[in-house]
């Protein structure tokens, strides 16, 4: 179990992705720097108010501590109280143009220790997409990217991969008290560990490695759309949404303040301009009741 290479990969994943957000945007993020006084810290890098991202954050961590906060050890009870390192990278980028979709990817490496007996580790991850208008063209790409991602690490499971971690995101991105999804899905898994640590670091690599493929086209397919204050306040009211799912039931934002993380590093997530209407619904017939009936509900995009 190598701990530092996969630091480094998810370090080195944070540089290759910020030069090429700054390369789509034209502005520059940037970086700050923490440290942890239980252990560890990490670096996050944030861009505001560019060209194409309203913000955008990318965030990489490496941190221990002597006790598993309770959202790491939620699904695995028995290794509550021990002590941990938690190394990943997470980012999610927030667009102005109400045409283009914000983004999250995650991935994360746990260990769990206690004296006298072998390390518990596991990895996670994934990512997902969040359009505020719709397009099909984008969505199967988007998919697509997820599933190329997976598919060479499929043979030896008894179901299909991506299938079975597309499903996965469906269920956890989802707000029960709207009983709605967040957004169009796209992969999720946890507690990766099989079919042993090399294994498992090379899908999540995988899942790494394809990010911009499956982000990138679509910014550049959307990015000149003309929008005005109707998509911008749709926007705003969509990413009320998001804000909740973030808030309520995300475990990684849970894990950070839990564990004492950087509360800025942690809620970078958060979208700058966000709103919030009572009780309303979108016009039935408009694009914006489309993204409802058309899209926010699971589907078979590849």
């Amino acid at each position: 179990m190598d701990i530092r290479a996969v630091r480094d990969y998810f370090s080195d994943l944070q540089r290759r992705i910020v030069r090429a957000l700054e390369a789509l945007d034209g502005g520059r993020f940037q970086a700050d720097a923490w440290e942890r006084p239980e252990g560890g810290g990490g670096t996050t890098q944030v861009m505001e108010g560019g060209a194409l991202f309203e913000r955008a954050g990318v965030a990489f961590s490496h941190v221990s501590g002597t006790q598993l906060p309770p959202s790491a050890s939620a699904s695995r009870p028995q290794l509550a109280g021990r002590g941990f390192e938690a190394t990943g990278l997470s980012l999610v980028l927030h667009p102005q143009n109400p045409y283009c979709p914000t983004v999250h990817l995650n991935v994360r490496l746990f260990t769990a220790m206690k004296s006298d007996e072998p390390p518990v580790w596991w990895f996670g991850g994934g990512m997902d997409l969040t359009p505020f208008y719709g397009f099909e063209e984008d969505a199967r790409h988007f998919h697509a990217a997820c599933k190329r991602a997976l598919e060479p690490f499929g043979a030896a499971r008894p179901a299909d991969l991506y299938a079975r971690s597309k499903k996965w995101c469906d269920e956890y991105f989802f707000l029960k008290h709207r009983h709605e999804p967040r957004g169009i899905g796209g992969s999720f898994f946890d507690d990766l560990a099989e079919p042993d640590f090399d294994g498992a670091f090379a899908l999540v690599r995988s899942v790494g490695d394809h990010f911009l493929t499956a982000y990138t086209p679509i910014i550049e397919r959307r990015r000149a759309l003309p929008y005005g204050e109707r998509e911008r306040e749709f926007q705003a009211w969509r990413r009320g949404r998001y804000v909740e799912f973030n808030l309520v039931f995300d475990r990684g934002t849970l894990f950070g303040l839990q564990s004492g993380g950087r509360t800025e590093a942690i809620l970078m997530s958060m979208p700058p301009r966000v709103a919030w209407r009572y009780d309303w619904r979108p016009a039935p017939g408009s694009p914006e009741a489309a993204l409802f009936t058309d899209f926010l509900r699971p589907r078979d995009w590849v």
